[in-house]
């Protein structure tokens, strides 16, 4: 019998303490332990981006992060950003370009959209690509992605600047 390990942390706003094996990868204690399966295990070498989950308001792979790692952490999934509502602009920007399609990208998607609008809010189509290029989707060839990321980008400059008119 393996040895196992406990930790306490905070998942989407809740108190998690359990025991876990310390080889067990963060994705794979949130989808098998906790039944949160949002993040979903890709190519399980941290470049596709299906994993990615915040980590202490970080983004990270949860294929390349153990579970003993996050003790005393918090870490939030798409589950818990989604609820909150944090995504829901560029959810239904997704929705309405049809960025979505099979889903198994979308978290990644999702949060490195919302990571970059907050980190750079003018971010031309070029930087939109390179921004988003460590994450992969198999179903739309990215424009659709691109488009509505775009979207979102345009929708907030418009409202920034009315709301300095306004001033």
């Amino acid at each position: 019998m393996a040895e196992l390990t406990t930790i306490r942390l905070n998942v989407n706003g809740h108190t998690v303490i359990r025991d876990v094996e310390p080889r067990t990868h963060l994705i794979d204690f949130l989808r098998d332990s906790l039944q949160i399966k949002g993040a979903r295990v890709g190519c399980e070498h941290g470049v596709c981006g299906a994993c990615t989950v915040r980590l202490n308001d970080k983004m990270v792979r949860g294929c390349l992060v153990l579970a003993v790692q996050t003790d005393n952490s918090r870490v939030e999934t798409i589950e818990g950003a989604s609820d909150r509502g944090d995504l829901a602009e560029l959810q239904a920007a997704f929705h309405a370009r049809n960025a979505l399609q099979c889903g198994f990208c979308t978290t990644g998607m999702l949060f490195t959209a919302a990571e970059l609008i907050a980190l750079q809010p003018d971010a031309t189509r070029d930087e939109i690509r390179k921004f988003m290029s460590g994450n992969y989707c198999r179903c739309t060839g990215y424009q659709a992605i691109v488009d509505a990321i775009a979207d979102v980008l345009a929708a907030r400059a418009k409202q920034h600047a009315s709301e300095h008119r306004a001033c």
